[in-house]
């Protein structure tokens, strides 16, 4: 067990120094050196599993010691793989972005038709502007209907306003006639003058209504 524990470390130690090689050669002479760090990487993981079963033949006092030194050796061995895996895809990718940058630099561009092109963006053009100016004068139509709607309101509350304005008059020479307390005088100004609140509450509100709507569809 012991030769095989110290080949395996061998084994990663050589791969180490491979992978020193491994970032001195260029992208296009690499394969000879990834091929030799896999073999020497899947050598360790055959010695590892061979050293697996032979960790339960050791005695109960070495055993726990032993089973440590394994799994250290199985670190290594994993943490190798993944460094040539992480070698590899990068590789990949570098490749990859050179062939698609000759790609690129060869490539012949061609010139459009001219009046293919210009017939196309016209029609296009054209589409788009007329389905523009339906939606425009669309909504420039709602909002002349919105605004005739808020002038007609407005219209209402002036002629509520007056009609409250000579019902309060009427009121006031029907008290005066029929001779009302003073109190009475008082209680139907007061729910006068909170009328006329109500009203300017309304007209203000439906004015920000109007305007809103006028902000939103402009």
């Amino acid at each position: 067990m012991e030769s095989l524990y110290h080949q395996a470390n061998r084994l990663v130690q050589e791969t180490q120094q491979c992978f020193e090689k491994l970032e001195k050669v260029s992208d296009l002479n690499s394969d000879p050196i990834e091929k030799e760090i896999q073999a020497r990487i899947d050598t360790i993981t055959s010695i590892c599993e061979r050293l697996d079963i032979m960790v339960y033949k050791e005695p109960l006092t070495r055993r726990t010691n032993s089973k440590y030194r394994v799994d250290q050796v199985k670190y290594d061995k994993d943490h190798l793989q993944a460094a040539l895996d992480t070698y590899k895809n990068r590789k990949y990718q570098r490749l990859q972005e050179e062939r698609e940058r000759e790609a690129l630099l060869s490539h012949q561009f061609k010139l459009n038709n001219y009046e293919e092109t210009a017939i196309l963006m016209d029609h296009s053009q054209s589409f788009y502007s007329s389905k523009h100016h339906d939606s425009l004068k669309s909504a420039n139509q709602g909002v002349d209907d919105m605004l005739q709607s808020g002038a007609g309101i407005l219209e209402s509350l002036k002629d509520q306003r007056m009609t409250l304005k000579g019902a309060h008059r009427r009121l006031y020479d029907i008290a005066n006639t029929l001779g009302l307390s003073n109190t009475t005088m008082r209680l139907i100004e007061r729910r006068a003058y909170q009328d006329r609140f109500i009203l300017i509450g309304g007209i203000v509100f439906t004015c920000l209504v109007i305007a809103a709507i006028i902000y939103y569809f402009t």
